[in-house]
């Protein structure tokens, strides 16, 4: 008989991290059938072939290293310093994921020691990480934490041996391509200037207000909802930029403005022509537009 082809191998190592992006990975739908198909080598929390001490030790080859979390050099994980740990391993990998926004800008950890700490090719968008050399094998996928179907969708490719088409920062464009604002249901709101006044409503552009970043953040959030129902902006909530090198912003979940106009214009649109457009969404009254959706008396 024919042996069976050997599994696609996966060594999953964390630098700074909050765990989110391997709780993500966990909640995704079709992650019985994945495991099917791959082996990990190591991970932090799944069953795994080798202990974190002996991933140290041996430096295996792999078939993808996934990344989680911010670089620091001097970090430890396993008795060994992260400057040593991961140049190592991603020269013994045949392809590098960064996963999450921390593991390719940097992300939120970053704001605690900007000096020391980045992501592993990028630094925001400077490509000056550790892996800045290796950045042609690296893929890049920003948010905090990234979808779990954006990280099955990159090993399902390599798993077909297809090759990822990606963007000037490494990220895959079937996946980033578009803006969050693409596929939202409050489009109709922005087209004609209808504000939402306040969080966790149907009704309303959350723009123009409620510091929403969607028109201006890519990303496939409202295209891959998440647990199939739900993204930010559905819920109510506003776009907060995770998935971009830029992120996190402060001052968040209020629109900054320069007299009554978004100081950000969504990508792409020139302000004069904004400006213009605005002005005239601005001169109709859209009844359907001012009425609640559901009504809770009815």
């Amino acid at each position: 008989m024919p042996s069976k082809p050997a599994k696609f191998q996966i060594v999953w190592l964390q630098g700074i991290t909050c765990n989110g992006n391997t709780h993500s990975f966990l909640n995704d739908p079709l992650l019985g059938s994945l495991l099917d198909k791959v082996r990990f080598l190591y991970h932090p929390i799944l069953p795994s072939q080798m202990s974190l001490r002996e991933l140290v030790v041996k430096i295996p080859k792999s078939d993808l290293l996934i990344v989680e979390g911010a670089y620091r050099g001097d970090f430890e994980r396993g008795g060994a310093v992260m400057e040593k740990l991961l140049p190592a391993l991603a020269a013994r990998a045949k392809n590098i994921v960064a996963l999450g926004s921390c593991a390719s800008f940097g992300g939120i950890f970053k704001e605690a020691s900007p000096e020391s700490i980045s992501g592993i090719v990028y630094d925001k968008s400077e490509a000056t990480g550790p892996l800045a050399a290796m950045r042609e094998k690296v893929i890049n996928l920003g948010g905090c934490p990234a979808h779990p179907e954006w990280l099955s969708f990159v090993i399902g490719m390599m798993l077909n041996k297809r090759k990822v088409a990606l963007d000037e920062l490494g990220r895959p464009k079937e996946l980033y391509a578009y803006t969050v604002h693409n596929g939202c249901l409050r489009n109709d709101y922005f087209e004609w200037k209808v504000d939402s006044r306040s969080f966790g409503t149907k009704e309303g552009c959350l723009y123009y207000e409620q510091g929403c970043q969607g028109p201006f953040t890519h990303g496939s959030c409202n295209k891959i909802l998440w647990n199939g129902v739900a993204s930010k902006t559905r819920a109510g909530t506003p776009c907060f930029g995770c998935t971009e090198p830029t992120f996190p912003k402060t001052d968040l979940f209020r629109t900054k403005t320069y007299m009554s106009i978004p100081s950000e214009m969504p990508l792409g649109v020139p302000k004069r022509s904004y400006l213009a457009l605005a002005g005239a969404a601005k001169s109709f009254h859209i009844k359907r537009l001012e009425e609640r959706l559901i009504d809770d008396h009815s």
